[in-house]
């Protein structure tokens, strides 16, 4: 799984969320950083408010929290949304070490980006891609 820095820095950088079932993140500076929430029609759906997306937490009334706008979560995307947000950039995915290689098509030219896990390798390509 991304970190949530990662995660800051991929949302900084442009990549969009729209919350889908299975989606994952975490919501920060509320005393959860360390729980990470999964988007399911059954516990936890979204909802357009006029304000903006909601993600409603449903059937937990032993909690304090029913709904949680959305720029206040921080989406954690998984690998294969990742892959998919590189698009026909995306060449291979390599075991290196003790980690995963992502080799991108950038700039006519090829890149490899290093991590300690592919989830992690594929979110610095992206980033890569964003920053231009």
């Amino acid at each position: 799984m991304i970190t949530v820095e990662l995660a800051l820095r991929l949302r900084r950088a442009g990549l969009e969320w729209n919350p889908a079932s299975g989606d994952r993140f975490v919501i920060p500076g509320r005393g959860m950083d360390a729980d990470v929430f999964v988007v399911s029609e059954l516990t936890i759906d979204v909802h357009e408010a006029p304000t903006g997306p909601l993600l409603r937490f449903n059937g937990t009334t032993e909690w304090a929290l029913d709904s949680v706008e959305q720029d206040a979560v921080v989406w954690l995307p998984s690998e294969g949304q990742l892959r998919d947000a590189l698009g026909p950039r995306f060449q291979a995915l390599e075991p290196v070490g003790d980690g995963f290689a992502v080799v991108i098509e950038r700039n006519g030219g090829t890149e490899r980006h290093v991590d300690v896990d592919a989830e992690r390798a594929y979110a610095r390509a992206l980033l890569a891609v964003l920053a231009g």
